[in-house]
């Protein structure tokens, strides 16, 4: 009959689940710029679109790229990224200043994302005819 091995750490079995399985907030960062990259190209094929409709008229190309980017909706991305906001400290397991009760980050940099808005769009596709 053959021999059962008993699990003499269960750490080793948590460690090694955890290695197997990305982390949610890794595949939410995934998801957050894979989201935003089929944004950027679907954006960038209405602006060449708009460019040539709006050749010679600078002004209706203006007013009408910054209605598109009022417009367009971001909704799903944004969700992505308020979720990531509210539980990347916690994922992380990031430590609380105990002076200020806030999150402290590892390397100094914000963990928060900006959401997507037109102000993202305009930022990449200027409302400027070329």
């Amino acid at each position: 009959m053959p021999r059962r091995h008993t699990v003499v750490n269960p750490d080793a079995v948590e460690r090694y689940i955890r290695g197997a399985v990305m982390p949610r907030f890794m595949q939410r960062l995934r998801d957050i710029d894979a989201g935003l990259r089929q944004h950027a190209l679907r954006l960038g094929r209405h602006y060449a679109q708009l460019q040539e409709e709006c050749a010679g008229d600078p002004e209706a190309f203006e007013r009408r790229w910054r209605e598109l980017a009022r417009r367009w909706s971001f909704d799903e991305v944004n969700a992505l990224i308020e979720q990531h906001n509210e539980y990347y400290p916690i994922e992380r397991n990031l430590p609380v200043s105990t002076r200020t009760g806030e999150y402290l980050t590892v390397s100094g940099r914000p963990y928060t994302r900006e959401l997507a808005g037109p102000e993202w769009i305009l930022v990449r596709f200027p409302a400027v005819l070329a």
